[in-house]
């Protein structure tokens, strides 16, 4: 039996309609990584948390353990994640 690899915490903040955030989804279920997703559209407080943590409003952004990626940037969610 494999032991589960333990992740940082991912947390995501996305919108439906973006196309780069259904990819970084659809690659952390892959990689079977858990993470949760904040949809900043519906959620107006998460949206203004999102901005003061980042200094950006675009989506996806990925918040690995404390650091936070902009945009769907695999390289970089790799290496946070030492995959």
């Amino acid at each position: 039996m494999t032991e589960k690899k333990k992740y940082p915490r991912v947390v995501m903040f996305s919108t439906p309609t973006c196309t780069y955030c259904k990819k970084a989804k659809k690659y952390f279920r892959e990689k079977q990584i858990p993470f949760r997703d904040v949809d900043v559209s519906r959620d107006q407080a998460a949206a203004r948390d999102m901005v003061k943590r980042s200094g950006q409003q675009g989506v996806p952004q990925i918040q690995i353990g404390s650091k936070m990626i902009i945009g769907f940037d695999r390289p970089k969610i790799d290496r946070l994640l030492s995959l």
